[in-house]
């Protein structure tokens, strides 16, 4: 292969890595929160929403959006002594502020008519992903008539503080149970929607939690270049499915919880071991000629010894990852069966994405390694090294962070 192809293969393959990693922040998820709320029926024919909003975020977007600036010293004070009793009196003490933005940014209407807020009790404080949050009951009366419709702003992006906020809800109203994903993109759903239209938005949500997170994409096109043959990413792809979704229930069912601040790092150290491993083989297998065609030592499943090792450590790395998607929803606790199968189709919106990854990168490739072996060498171990040395720096900033 000529010096200006092999140029020519690195430059595009760098552009890549570049295109994907360029302005992103050190945890490729970026600086989320989830909101929960739990819509059930109330007193007098009202309607009963409970929502959980992340405390230090609550205080600070509060007092910002009301100018209540002692709101902001004593909520703070309050978060950095970690008292959850000061906590909840600095909501009490500024239930207007407090109060005014909620309802700005989260309404219940019915019959396209808006529903009339009022309080149902005082904040208290619990804890999601190991953090403070704030419980906020609410009540409201409404005269339309029809399906009611809940709307979430919470948090927005342009307030600047996070990006990307989620609202999980569940309700059980009127004979009616189920579970609904909002963001920016979708910020509301009618009580009375279709299953197949809850399952969408649980798919959808999976899809783009996968597409819009930088590192699991990486760590999939890592096991990509370093799948030899059909067979190999096939398994790998597997492996990975099967140990993410493994975590990814035992969080839903609140049988596990790893702090964020571990998972992220090694999550960034898994795309950069896998990709690695590549390189390290690289070497050892010639061109690709040579990596497709030799069977010699070949096992159980079409693997050898080295490929059973990439498996085991495949599998065990797919298990941080499903704990890092369990985290794009804030999954902490044991939920209802009906949220559980929402969030099993969330998994399946990430599946076929990666599925989908596969089937677009994978045969060109391939294509490349046959037709090109040589080229085909050079452009694996570019992109791998790309993605190591991406890891690697992610990994570093994570820790640091932590």
């Amino acid at each position: 292969m000529s010096s200006r192809v092999r140029r020519a293969l690195v430059g595009i393959t760098a552009a890549v890595i570049a295109f994907l990693g360029v302005g992103q922040p050190a945890s490729a998820h970026g600086f989320s929160s989830v909101v929960y709320v739990h819509v059930t029926g109330g007193d007098g024919g009202r309607i009963r929403t409970v929502l959980e909003l992340e405390y230090d975020l609550f205080i600070v977007s509060a007092a910002d959006f009301e100018h209540d600036d002692p709101l902001f010293q004593v909520g703070t004070a309050a978060f950095e002594a970690e008292d959850a009793e000061a906590q909840a009196a600095a909501l009490e003490s500024h239930t207007e502020s407090a109060f005014a933005y909620v309802t700005q940014r989260f309404s219940v209407g019915s019959g396209g008519t808006a529903c009339t807020p009022s309080r149902a009790g005082d904040f208290t404080i619990g804890r999601q992903e190991g953090v403070p949050y704030a419980v906020m009951p609410l009540e409201w009366s409404c005269a339309g008539q029809g399906d009611p419709e809940v709307r979430s702003a919470l948090f927005p992006d342009s307030e600047g503080y996070v990006r990307g906020t989620r609202t999980i809800a569940t309700y059980d109203l009127a004979g009616l149970s189920g579970s609904a994903a909002l963001d920016a993109g979708h910020p509301s759903f009618s009580i009375g929607q279709s299953w197949y239209e809850r399952f969408w938005e649980f798919f959808r949500l999976g899809a783009e939690h996968l597409l819009t997170g930088v590192d699991h994409i990486l760590f999939l096109l890592a096991l990509i270049a370093g799948s030899r043959r059909l067979r190999e990413i096939v398994l790998a792809a597997t492996s990975f499915t099967l140990a993410h979704s493994v975590t990814f229930l035992l969080a839903a069912l609140g049988l596990v919880h790893v702090p964020e601040r571990i998972v992220e790092p090694v999550i960034a150290l898994s795309i950069a071991v896998v990709a690695g491993w590549h390189l390290w083989r690289l070497p050892r297998c010639g061109d690709d000629r040579v990596a497709l065609h030799d069977t010699a030592e070949e096992g159980p499943l079409g693997l050898d010894r080295a490929g059973w090792l990439r498996l085991g450590v495949v599998f065990c790395f797919g298990l941080v990852h499903g704990l890092g998607f369990a985290g794009a929803l804030g999954i902490d606790e044991p939920w209802s069966w009906t949220l559980l199968w929402s969030l099993l189709v969330f998994n399946v919106g990430i599946e076929a994405v990666q599925l989908g990854i596969i089937v677009l990168v994978f045969p060109l490739l391939a294509l490349l390694r046959r037709r090109a072996p040589r080229a085909g060498a050079w452009a694996t171990g570019a992109l791998c090294a790309g993605v190591a040395a991406m890891g690697l720096v992610w990994c570093v900033q994570r820790v640091l962070e932590g």
